[in-house]
């Protein structure tokens, strides 16, 4: 949301224009950005306010003083995301496919002279991939890329079929020694995938991955390259993980996105066989929820109850905060009184046998244990589970 106030011919430009290229597709992971809409709400906001600015100022960076300087950056980060969004598709119109635009596309000299236009937080590189999967997907319509076989199920008949570890490590360290990281990532993470306990091989390709990391002028590509190579070398880092369960998050949690959390906390393969209807009512905020188990899919409809539902659980949306966040379970507070029941309580037992915890520290690079932790029923239904500080 951009902000202008007249009175001091300030233009403030929350994140939508910092001094970088921003992020297109986020490498952790979001809903991929509009660059064509984004480049428009600039351009909306230099002809509606730019035009009489005297100073730009934004969330991450320092003020930019004059009406000229002011245009300038507003015509530049307009063009920035326009051409990304406008050549990645023409490339994709030509052929170039999501496995290659990112060695294809380029900014324009123009645009790249620019400091504040580089990619100090989004890149070209996987911006570029963004845009192509928005529009068009993963697929780059070789039926071989279609449905290919798993990493570590290929990985095996690669490395067979260029005569195992010995001549790949040693054709890797010569591609290494020349500069060619890419081309001995290539052909070393086949190994790694292949044989996770090959540590000379682990840490050939770390020193390839750090290499290329130090390279990098966008951060985030920067970060990735080093934490696989730290990964490699030394196991899944035991640094703390936060715990996004604060009160607030939680009252700001809608019962719905708390019920949403659940089917997706749910292992579906432990649910096969299982069918029940629980009816929710939470009288302090008038809300009410049908909840199904069935076909191994937890499913809820806001407004609706069940005729005949196997449970029927009241309890006020405030307490079933307290749930949610892990200060108390469920069973203690019907238990006490706090929440009142009707039908089998015992579908709660089965719906919280159905629930994992998910472990932050999961595996990236093979080699590392990759564990998903399994809860017993005392904090099945918190709403954003933490993970455990490894000691």
């Amino acid at each position: 949301m951009n902000t202008y106030i007249p009175d001091m011919k300030a233009l403030w430009m929350a994140e939508n224009v910092t001094a970088t290229l921003h992020n297109i597709y986020t490498l952790r992971g979001a809903p991929i950005r509009d660059a064509l809409l984004w480049s428009k709400y600039i351009s909306e906001a230099l002809y509606r306010f730019g035009t009489e600015a005297e100073v730009i100022i934004a969330s991450h960076h320092f003020p930019r003083w004059g009406n000229d300087r002011v245009q300038e950056i507003l015509r530049a980060q307009r063009d920035l995301y326009a051409h990304m969004n406008n050549q990645v598709l023409d490339l994709a119109n030509q052929g170039v496919t999501i496995n290659e635009i990112h060695n294809v596309y380029q900014l324009p000299k123009s645009l790249q002279d620019q400091w504040h236009c580089r990619g100090y937080h989004g890149s070209p590189e996987h911006n570029s991939r963004g845009v192509i999967q928005s529009y068009l997907g993963f697929w780059d319509c070789n039926p071989a890329t279609l449905k290919p076989l798993s990493p570590t199920d290929s990985a095996p008949l690669y490395v067979e079929m260029m005569g195992g570890a010995d001549p790949i490590i040693a054709k890797g360290q010569e591609l290494h020694n020349a500069g060619e990281y890419l081309s001995a990532i290539e052909i070393l993470n086949k190994l790694c995938l292949a044989e996770t306990n090959n540590q000379e091989a682990r840490d050939l390709l770390a020193d390839c991955y750090e290499q290329i990391g130090y390279q990098q002028e966008n951060p985030g590509l920067r970060n990735s390259y080093l934490a696989g190579a730290y990964e490699l070398r030394s196991g899944i880092s035991a640094a703390p993980t936060a715990k996004s369960s604060s009160p607030d998050t939680i009252r700001a949690m809608s019962t719905e996105l708390f019920l949403n959390f659940l089917g997706i906390r749910m292992d579906s393969r432990k649910a096969e066989g299982m069918r029940f209807t629980i009816n929710l009512i939470t009288p302090d905020n008038g809300e009410k929820f049908l909840i199904e188990l069935e076909n191994a899919t937890l499913t809820n409809i806001e407004g609706h109850l069940a005729e005949n539902p196997d449970l029927t659980l009241t309890i006020n949306r405030i307490d079933l905060e307290r749930t949610m966040a892990g200060e108390i379970t469920l069973e203690a507070q019907i238990e006490d009184g706090t929440a009142t029941v009707e039908g089998d309580v015992g579908v709660l037992t089965q719906l919280a046998s159905t629930m994992v915890d998910f472990d932050p520290l999961f595996e990236i690079l093979p080699g590392t244990t990759n564990t998903v932790t399994e809860i017993d029923g005392a904090d099945a239904f918190e709403a954003v589970p933490g993970s455990p500080i490894p000691e």
